[in-house]
């Protein structure tokens, strides 16, 4: 059965706004439908949250009574105010540091959040965030991965993972697992063929929902996989997750590097003060399989001499290679299809320059 807006809408015509006027007729009500999937989001003053909730609650459960509705999502959203463009002094945390705010106490037993972001897309993050969480992994260590990219989530492909989360209680879901990480991503809630047409607000929403309501348990490292540039979604996780650091990566040609300057100001003027753990340059070369030449496709060290220009760590390269990409295709990423090969080896050096900066 499809559903429609006026299904919905028809739904919410009893539903009242705390103040008493329907909530239909709340202006700043947005609907969106994907297939069987509906999310509604309300724009609210941020200090009427409380009152609103009982609404939230009522909203969903109503939707999800809708016949043809297989998930329903209501989101309260409201507008931060502009943090003063000044970077805070904050340390690199130690295990037992970086407290997380009260709001999220699903994330109080991860000990290091580490962002792994591009100022654009195309760069190789995902492969280059899931590769990492793998490698850490393999250093004995409690790993979890954010797939936090609303718009394009690569996690379900790179972990081969399919299904959908487990309702624990309430709102409350458990991630997936694969590979020894616990895996979530919009990506398994949301239908794989059908294009997100979210605004900044809903998409800011999304994100605070996977922050708040993922059982993650206790963790090492989470990896968040953020999405490319330096929107809404960016600022949401650099403001509202308690960051250990940000990991840029790039591609060595200059148009490249001119979007993860962007990036690193972003996170360094995020009002939060995220330390960057440094810049990856990724398809830094390719070597040939015929001749055994090196290419420099993309020129060559760009990154790096980013990083030394911006004060920041040089992390690694990654070579541009049909082995990454045929294993990230298959589901099965480097670092566990070929652990001994010299991709796997890049991937894994970078890990230990990682938590060698938290030591």
């Amino acid at each position: 059965m499809v559903v429609s807006r006026v299904d919905i809408v028809e739904a919410l015509s009893t539903l009242r706004a705390p103040d008493g006027t329907l909530l239909v007729e709340h202006s700043a009500t947005e609907i969106q439908i994907t297939a069987d999937h509906v999310v509604v989001s309300i724009a609210i003053e941020a200090a009427d949250a409380q009152s609103w909730e009982p609404v939230r609650l009522a909203a969903e459960q109503t939707i999800a009574e809708v016949p043809g509705v297989a998930k329903a999502l209501v989101a309260l959203t409201s507008q931060r105010k502009s943090a003063p463009n000044v970077p805070a002094k904050r340390a690199l945390p130690k295990p037992t540091d970086g407290v997380p705010p009260p709001r999220f106490p699903n994330l109080a037993k991860i000990k290091r959040i580490i962002a792994v972001a591009s100022g654009k897309g195309g760069v190789g993050k995902s492969t280059t965030a899931c590769n990492l969480a793998l490698s850490l992994r393999a250093q004995g260590l409690s790993v979890g991965v954010l797939d936090a990219d609303i718009y394009g989530p690569s996690m379900p492909k790179l972990f081969n993972l399919k299904g959908r989360p487990t309702v624990i209680a309430g709102r409350t879901l458990s991630p997936l697992e694969a590979y020894g990480c616990k895996v979530m991503s919009i990506g398994f809630v949301v239908d794989a063929d059908k294009a997100l047409v979210w605004r900044g607000p809903m998409v800011a929403s999304a994100i605070t929902q996977m922050l708040r309501d993922i059982a993650w348990g206790p963790l090492d490292v989470l990896i968040v996989d953020m999405p490319p540039g330096t929107g809404d979604a960016q600022m949401t996780l650099a403001q509202q997750a308690p960051l250990a650091g940000a990991i840029i990566v790039s591609t060595p040609q200059d148009l490249a590097l001119i979007d993860a300057r962007r990036g690193v100001e972003m996170f360094r003027a995020a009002g939060v003060g995220v330390p960057i753990l440094g810049l990856i340059e990724n398809m830094s070369y390719f070597i040939c399989d015929e001749c055994g030449k090196r290419h420099e496709i993309f020129a060559h060290g760009g990154a790096r001499a980013e990083a030394a220009k911006l004060g920041v760590p040089f992390l690694g390269e990654i070579p541009l290679d049909s082995l990454i990409r045929e294993r990230s295709d298959s589901g099965m990423p480097i670092v566990i299809a070929d652990p001994d090969s010299p991709q796997a080896h890049a991937y894994r050096d970078i890990a230990v320059k990682v938590m060698a900066g938290f030591q």
